[in-house]
């Protein structure tokens, strides 16, 4: 047990899960797309979407896309700040499965028109996990700098990927892997103790057979 199982994290309320946790999750997906948001639909499920107006998940889920962190006093502003930014926001009801009960599908629009679609969980205590990218599966936390990296289900591309971080000193914390079918589309999240360099990122996506790239820094 460490301080933070005590005392909880430094976060503006009501709670860890439906507004701390909401944040990060927004924050993350943020950094995922890359660049400023334009345009998002946030659909709520399960006690997101049944009690999350009074917790203020709403408002926390879009200071997180705004770039704000739990702890940001502005959150309760997100919304007037998301207007005066100029993001277009929105609020329905997520159709999901095997999720947990706190959950958010984002669908993303950026300024310099990428797109992205995330399901994120809050687990509790400002803990989150990203359950989803561009419908694949994933399951990292957002604790460490994390490769995503979507490609052909191929011989050789986890040798590539594996071999290039070695070569650049960075050591993987988790590695895991995910495919739809035998030859499919197929993803592997690697998580690490150190950053990427962006060469190196740029060196992975112009791998063939290689679909997308998603890199996820602790950094900026």
């Amino acid at each position: 047990m460490n301080i933070f199982d005590i005392i909880g994290p430094v976060m503006v309320g009501p709670s860890s899960s439906h507004t701390a946790g909401a944040v990060k999750i927004g924050y993350v997906a943020r950094k995922l797309l890359g660049e400023p948001v334009k345009k998002a639909q946030i659909l709520l499920y399960g006690s997101f979407l049944a009690t999350g107006k009074g917790h203020g998940t709403h408002k926390a889920i879009l200071a997180g896309l705004l770039g704000m962190k739990p702890d940001n006093p502005e959150i309760p502003r997100s919304f007037e700040i998301a207007e005066k930014n100029g993001l277009e926001f929105s609020f329905g009801e997520a159709k999901l499965k095997d999720v947990h009960p706190n959950s958010v599908q984002l669908i993303l629009s950026g300024i310099n028109r990428r797109h992205l679609e995330v399901v994120g969980e809050s687990l509790g205590g400002s803990l989150i996990n990203i359950a989803a990218i561009d419908g694949l599966s994933a399951n990292f936390s957002g604790e460490y700098p994390t490769l995503i990296v979507h490609n052909l289900d191929q011989p050789g591309h986890i040798a590539e990927v594996t071999s290039m971080l070695s070569h650049k000193s960075v050591n993987i914390a988790e590695m895991q892997l995910y495919r739809s079918n035998r030859g499919g589309n197929a993803v592997m999240i690697i998580e690490c103790d150190q950053e990427i360099p962006e060469e190196s990122i740029k060196w992975v996506s112009h791998l063939e057979g290689i679909e997308k790239v998603t890199y996820y820094s602790l950094e900026g």
